[in-house]
């Protein structure tokens, strides 16, 4: 009997377990879920003048962005707050160049620019907030 009873409680941890564990699944999974998916620029793609685009969204961190261009006129060069207002890449830091490149988004400001002479100077360059 003592032995059957232990039993019983070995088979109800791992139950508990299991339970946990899919639970687990499901939120993490729910999370996921939620993450939504943008064009930068939206149907003109990442362009000149999409400084503005961001206006009026809300983004989350783990939201992605989607760069969509011409890779033989233009890149996508993630940067920080001194390289985005003086339209500067820091050495090193490599440009995303397939023209349908995608960037999960951290929170805080993340900021991008292109680095072909003088398109971030024309307005090729976007901030965005994700709480």
């Amino acid at each position: 009997m003592a032995a059957q009873a232990r039993m019983g409680g070995a088979r109800g941890s791992s139950g508990a377990v299991v339970l946990a564990l899919v639970l687990l699944c499901v939120l993490l999974h729910g999370e996921f879920a939620e993450s939504a998916v943008y064009t930068v620029g939206d149907r003109g793609g990442w362009s000149f003048n999409t400084a503005n685009w961001p206006k009026g969204k809300r983004f989350r961190a783990g939201d992605v962005l989607v760069f969509k261009y011409d890779p033989k006129a233009h890149n996508v060069v993630p940067v920080s707050a001194a390289g985005y207002s003086s339209c500067s890449a820091p050495r090193g830091v490599r440009a995303l160049t397939t023209g349908n490149d995608r960037v999960t988004l951290k929170r805080g400001v993340n900021y991008f620019i292109c680095s072909f002479p003088g398109h971030c100077q024309a307005g090729m360059k976007v901030a965005v907030t994700a709480a």
